[in-house]
């Protein structure tokens, strides 16, 4: 399973790019918001395509089909690696049409069904994500969704990929992963805590202790 990283901050972004934990960058309108500042978003888009080799999703802002379809144009020309994020709705859908065929590879977000999910990728859709946590918020399953697509797209060879998002812990990570999605996109704070387990800190400690143990009866006095 893939790692995309849920941010617009280029000093996350960096980090975890430079340790080779990441395959890609999710954005949204308010993740930009929060770090463009005065910046134009392009610019800050731009930024991020240069330092991550693996897609970058930037979401349109319009509503209706037309606007979606010059918004995603624009965006797909700031750089090779922009996916186009387009919403789950009637509109989307004839977007992400016009959009496929123009060559332009589209993640549809706000899915929240399988069924959303199954008419996303019928439209050429690239990736699909199923909001987990916010499902689970209201009391559903949100794994369900997850599970249900990867059997249906598996029934019918579908080639679009099932990006989990809405990640909220690392258990949300390993069971999107045992049912099969391609893709998990984690905030900054939920992949640091996939590196860290407290067995290993205690490892490494008594590692530590024993070998300064080693050193110091190897220089004392004989």
């Amino acid at each position: 399973m893939k790692f995309f990283l849920d941010t617009a901050s280029l000093k996350e972004i960096s980090w975890a790019a430079q340790a080779g934990l990441i395959d890609g960058v999710t954005t949204n309108p308010s993740l930009l918001a929060k770090q463009a500042g005065d910046l134009d978003p392009k610019d800050v888009l731009k930024e991020i395509c240069s330092v991550v080799e693996g897609p970058v999703s930037a979401e349109v802002v319009a509503l209706d089909t037309d606007g979606m379809v010059t918004e995603g144009a624009r965006l797909a020309e700031i750089a090779d690696n922009i996916v186009v994020k387009i919403p789950m709705t009637e509109a989307g859908m004839v977007a992400v049409r016009q959009l496929a065929a123009d060559g332009i590879r589209t993640n549809v977000t706000l899915c929240f069904s399988s069924v959303q999910c199954l008419i996303a990728a019928k439209a050429g859709a690239s990736y699909v994500s199923p909001f987990i946590g916010r499902l689970d918020d209201v009391g559903q399953e949100g794994m369900d969704v997850i599970r249900e697509a990867r059997t249906i797209f598996d029934n019918y060879r579908i080639d679009t990929q099932i990006l989990a998002a809405s990640i909220r812990h690392p258990r949300h990570v390993v069971a999107a992963a045992m049912i099969g999605a391609d893709v998990a996109t984690l905030p900054p704070d939920v992949l640091r805590k996939l590196l860290l387990h407290p067995l290993t800190d205690r490892g490494l400690d008594q590692f530590l202790a024993d070998w300064n143990k080693l050193v110091g009866r190897a220089k004392a006095p004989v």
